[in-house]
């Protein structure tokens, strides 16, 4: 079988991260304290999920999506002011959405990069 690109979605949690995916009727779901052991353990999830149909897969054939809380901790280097102020966003709804106090909606996520 020819290995498939996979899209997992990130999440920041109270504590570390978790990353889920459907993949055709597969569920991929793990968890980790920070992001290299969610990567690791990513990693183990996503080959055990496959290891019947004999591909093995590699963080490069993997595409992390975080959502935007866990975007902003990946990127601590940006500045979420003059962030908001390129996309057009105020500045207090922008940190609502990187402290995870309100969920933005699919059209309001699609402006943040």
């Amino acid at each position: 079988m020819k290995k498939k690109r996979l899209t997992i979605t990130i999440t920041k949690e109270d504590v570390g991260f978790s990353a889920h995916a459907m993949v055709q009727s597969i569920s991929i779901n793990t968890e980790g304290d920070d992001l290299e052991e969610l990567k690791s353990n990513l990693l183990d999830a996503v080959n055990l999920a496959f290891q019947d149909e004999g591909v093995k897969y590699t963080l490069d054939d993997i595409t992390l999506k975080p959502d935007v809380q866990s975007f902003f901790e990946f990127y601590k280097i940006i500045n979420a002011k003059a962030l908001s102020e390129r996309i057009g966003m105020n500045q207090s709804l922008l940190a609502q959405y990187i402290k995870g106090i309100k969920k933005p909606s699919k059209a309001q996520a699609d402006r943040i990069p």
